[in-house]
């Protein structure tokens, strides 16, 4: 008997993940204001534009087989305006680096990158 194997969107992945920081930033509160801080300076436009940054971070989710990482950085890129081709292309740079594991999280993060960059052209927000 074989049963079907859903994946969670990537905004399900996000509202699962949420209650979890939460109870660990009541915990740790300097270490996330920290984050956040280091977040906002490596995120900042520059000689890299936020977008291209967030498409880097989104590939180095897809190396790393981080549904959340996936799912926040996919999201993130959509909302600066990657396209899906970019998305794709960037993706397709960890095939080279990583290799067959990344054909596996490259695809799941393709169609996550695809369900925000929809969302944000219908100027819907999303989780």
């Amino acid at each position: 008997m074989t049963t079907a194997h859903t994946t969670p969107s990537g905004s399900e992945t996000l509202r699962a993940l949420t209650p979890q920081h939460r109870e660990l930033r009541k915990a740790i509160p300097e270490v996330y204001q920290g984050f956040a801080a280091l977040s906002g300076a490596a995120f900042a436009d520059g000689a890299i534009d936020r977008k291209t940054k967030e498409l880097i971070a989104l590939a180095i989710g897809v190396v790393e087989g981080c549904a959340g990482c996936i799912a926040s950085h996919a999201q993130a890129a959509a909302r600066a305006g990657a396209t899906d081709q970019e998305a794709a292309e960037a993706i397709g740079v960890t095939f080279l680096m990583h290799g067959g594991p990344a054909t596996i999280h490259g695809a799941r993060a393709y169609e996550v990158f695809r369900e925000f960059s929809a969302a944000a052209a219908a100027g819907q927000q999303t989780s």
